[in-house]
């Protein structure tokens, strides 16, 4: 499609040799222009948010882009937002066209003419079901046009992801902005409604969680064989939800837009994916709580030391709870709300002692402790607890390791 758009510009006079093409993209659309525009000498530009993948921008540089990244945490209509950005790009760069793939209508013609009669030649035209993630809705309008026009009865499926306005818009015909906030998910969903998306073509949209798409992206990857990206994974997952829909006999045709190699530091970094709580990960006992960390060693205090020591510490390490330490045994505590409200009431307090104004030391558990027990410990009065390691070393668990476990 990426073709078609820049050929379709072509033949109307809209840019003009050794011009620069500027896009606002999640990536996808971007390598297609990136590679057009090598062979056909154009200068590109890509206007990417700053959720995309560091993949995406790094590939799009290498393949002689320049890229300039957005917020992605701003109002369509902000002068920040990669919508405004492309715009004004255009009207600053001579010779230069704005492909706007969100409402330039070559984008579904382009699946109305190729993709759509590739699948119904492949399937020899015994397709029941197209499912396909929706951003721009040039795939999902172009190929479901094509389809229906060969048979009504083929149902075409959108999958959608939560913070955007697709599904909604679908079921009621009302644009809400509440549904609007930021995810996730790359790729699709919407907080606009592009012209591309023919909402008559499409038969329901289906929502997936962030939590999922990227889960489903993996299992994709590790069970298929499938590696690609993320709306890939929230394609699959759609399907899944609405499998109550099909029946045995059903041909149904998942098209995946993205590849994996564009999220290897995102989907595809366990890291990436445990701190956002994605990871599917079994915690059973304290010592898995640990495991998360183990590398890291315990930040301590001695009694002896400065309230404003602790301060320090807690700067330096971006934490909010500290055991304190005398001969060798754990005596007391300190967290931040603590230390908040000490300096807040008598702000002298900062050279004081730690032994002067310490909580209760934090209750020491064993590793294999199970979880539920290490919960009745960690409480609104407790913040954390010390886990004693088979090798004798410790370690703290606190309020949001618990939480993150359950996620």
């Amino acid at each position: 499609m990426a073709v078609k758009m820049i050929e379709d510009a072509e033949k109307a006079g809209l840019i003009k040799p050794g011009g620069t093409i500027i896009e606002g993209t999640s990536g996808n659309t971007g390598m297609g222009l990136a590679l057009a525009s090598i062979i056909k000498g154009y200068k590109l530009i890509c206007v990417l948010n700053d959720k995309q993948s560091k993949e995406k921008m790094d590939i799009l540089r290498a393949v002689g882009a320049e890229v300039v990244v957005c917020p992605t945490a701003v109002e369509p209509t902000d002068p920040r937002s990669y919508y405004s950005v492309s715009k004004r790009l255009a009207s600053e760069t001579p010779n230069s066209w704005y492909v706007n793939q969100y409402d330039n209508l070559s984008n579904r013609q382009a699946h109305y003419e190729q993709t759509g009669p590739e699948i119904w030649e492949q399937t020899e035209g015994k397709i029941t079901h197209f499912v396909v993630g929706v951003g721009t809705g040039g795939t999902i309008s172009g190929v479901g046009k094509y389809l229906k026009e060969k048979n009504p009865n083929i149902k075409i499926w959108g999958i959608d992801t939560y913070g955007s306005v697709f599904k909604k818009y679908k079921e009621t015909g009302i644009f809400d902005e509440n549904e609007i906030y930021p995810y996730i998910t790359e790729g699709i969903g919407e907080d606009i409604l592009p012209a591309n998306v023919d909402f008559d073509v499409i038969d329901l949209f289906e929502k997936v969680t962030d939590k999922d798409a990227a889960v489903y992206t993996r299992k994709l990857a590790r069970e298929e064989g499938i590696f690609v990206g993320n709306s890939a994974g929230a394609a699959i997952k759609g399907l899944l939800q609405l499998s109550g829909e099909l029946n045995e006999d059903d041909v149904v045709v998942v098209l995946f837009h993205d590849h994996g190699s564009r999220y290897v530091g995102k989907i595809f970094n366990d890291d990436w994916m445990r701190e956002r709580g994605f990871l599917e990960e079994e915690v059973k006992t304290a010592g898995d709580l640990v495991a998360k960390h183990e590398e890291m060693p315990l930040v301590t205090l001695y009694a002896e030391e400065l309230v404003s020591h602790a301060i320090a510490k807690m700067r330096k390490f971006g934490i909010s709870q500290i055991p304190v330490i005398k001969d060798n045994q754990f005596v007391g505590s300190l967290d931040d709300s603590h230390v908040y409200q000490l300096l807040v009431d008598q702000p002298e307090l900062r050279d004081a002692a730690i032994s002067s104004v310490m909580q209760e030391a934090f209750p020491v558990v064993k590793a294999a402790t199970h979880v539920d027990e290490l919960c009745k410990l960690i409480n609104k009065n407790t913040p954390a607890a010390l886990v004693e390691m088979p090798n004798g070393q410790h370690h703290i668990v606190t309020r949001y390791d618990v939480i993150s476990s359950m996620s």
